[in-house]
């Protein structure tokens, strides 16, 4: 490890180094940097996600609607990691970036173990509070620390294996939730897992080094003070693509995290699995694919931008177009088996917008709001997509529900918050609940998974604009 510092410190002067058109550091440092990073972000997405891997325990012991379980899963956390998203990257494009991650992840971490102790609705709520004000200082200095160590041409594929960690997370959190969950309960669940994250938030803050601002930006390219807040807003404001592009991912963001916590419910109350073993069996397969699918959306924009200039909106949107009627598919079918293979295909095609978002978003802006530009696109997609996408499709889950108890011949007798562990229910009102949850979590996932087509024709709209925003900033850079 000393070695690969040395390889990328060497050179008195190499701080002040700027537009060098290459790489930052040795191979070996830069890959280190960049696991770290990854790392970093999968273990935020593994204390996010958790949640819904013990979504089904949660809403039995404390016996809540899937609106009251979304407001868990959504704006809960998103709110203030949101709000403060947009702060925390406009400091990080004046201070050390490394010092915010590695702050970040120690808070957020042990947020995550507070989870553990809540005794209701409303703690669980505060707590997940507190780690979306830790993770809210990840995301952005990440992104602007890659784009500094890795030269344009390597990005692509640098922000695609980064933004492995959102599935890679998930798939983590999956397996240990779900082997936690065959031994313990949800709460020891939130425990071993958000311990580790101190740890890991004390090695990045001594390993990683602060690379120098811009130096892997192309020779040329204008070496400027850092912009202020107001200017920031005012150039990211003047970019068409960058708004095209923010509303087709805060629409897929929408549906997905709305996803994330229904899923592994239409499997529990369709399929008849526990949630040990839907964490295990499905979930984890599930979110297997959408990792594959980050790194191939990553890939194959690379590949396909040698031809196309416009390749960073177009690979994504048509991948969309055909992950819709796929995922709506797998929770029509009857089929576990079946189901399983759809969700996993279209897992594949969801996921490959990831990087391309982070991409677009950085491209058609100067180097010196990189940061904010990712704070404003997280601050819109979280936001709206985040923070509102899992209690808005609670609500269509819990109305279906309720629409089906009032048909059925258990009117009156339970209710959309029905529990499935409730020692007061006869047998015959117990499998009744299962189905009432069953129909409105299945409806909700389809309504759902249409948003999906939407978000691709937003990220094919972006195309039309991106060259000239892309222009403009080069333009810009090489009269400065």
């Amino acid at each position: 490890m000393n070695s690969q510092v040395a390889d990328a410190t060497s050179g008195s002067n190499a701080a002040s180094l700027s537009s060098t058109g290459t790489s930052y550091g040795s191979f070996n440092y830069r890959s280190y940097v960049l696991m770290s990073l990854t790392v970093v972000y999968t273990f935020n997405f593994i204390d996010r996600i958790l949640i819904s891997v013990v979504s089904v325990p949660i809403i039995n012991e404390f016996e809540l609607s899937q609106f009251q379980f979304g407001l868990l899963s959504g704006i809960g956390f998103a709110l203030f990691y949101t709000l403060l998203g947009i702060p925390i990257a406009n400091l990080s494009e004046k201070v050390s970036r490394k010092l915010i991650i590695g702050v970040s992840v120690i808070l957020w971490s042990f947020a995550t173990v507070l989870c553990g102790f809540t005794v209701g609705f409303v703690t669980l709520l505060f707590a997940r509070m507190l780690v979306g004000i830790g993770e809210a200082g990840c995301t952005p200095p990440a992104n602007s620390m890659i784009s500094d160590y890795y030269a344009p041409s390597a990005r692509p594929t640098a922000l695609g294996i980064y933004a492995m960690g959102v599935t890679a997370g998930g798939v983590m959190a999956q397996v240990f939730g779900g082997f936690i969950l065959d031994f313990f309960t949800w709460r020891e669940a939130f425990i071993f897992i958000g311990a580790p994250g101190i740890l890991i938030g004390i090695i990045f803050l001594l390993t990683i080094k602060e690379p120098p601002r811009g130096y892997s930006d192309p020779p040329g390219a204008a070496h400027v003070e850092k912009a202020g807040f107001a200017e920031a807003i005012a150039e990211i404001f003047s970019k068409r693509t960058f708004w095209v592009m923010t509303t087709g991912a805060t629409i897929a963001a929408f549906a997905g995290y709305a996803l994330v916590g229904l899923q592994p419910q239409h499997v529990v109350f369709t399929q008849g699995f526990t949630p040990a073993e839907t964490a295990l069996m499905f979930m984890a397969p599930v979110g297997l694919a959408g990792t594959l699918g980050a790194f191939l959306g990553g890939y194959l924009t690379e590949r396909a931008s040698k031809r196309s200039e416009t390749a960073a909106t177009w690979v994504p949107g048509i991948a969309f177009l055909f992950c819709a009627p796929i995922y709506a598919s797998a929770f029509l079918v009857g089929d576990s088996t079946l189901m399983l293979v759809l969700l996993m295909v279209a897992s594949t095609l969801q996921y490959f917008y990831l990087g391309a978002q982070y991409n677009i978003a950085q491209a058609v802006v100067s180097l010196r709001v990189r940061a904010t530009a990712i704070a404003v696109l997280l601050f819109v997609v979280n936001l709206i997509g985040y923070g509102i996408g899992p209690p808005a499709l609670g609500i269509i889950a819990d109305t279906l529900s309720t629409n089906w108890i009032n048909s059925s011949l258990f009117a009156g007798q339970i209710a959309a918050t029905c529990s499935l562990t409730d020692p007061s229910l006869t047998e015959e009102l117990v499998s009744a609940c299962r189905d009432a949850r069953a129909y409105g979590v299945r409806w909700a996932c389809v309504v759902a998974t249409g948003l999906f087509a939407l978000a691709g024709a937003f990220f094919l709209l972006a195309g039309r604009s991106f060259t000239r925003d892309l222009y403009v900033n080069q333009k810009a850079a090489a009269a400065a």
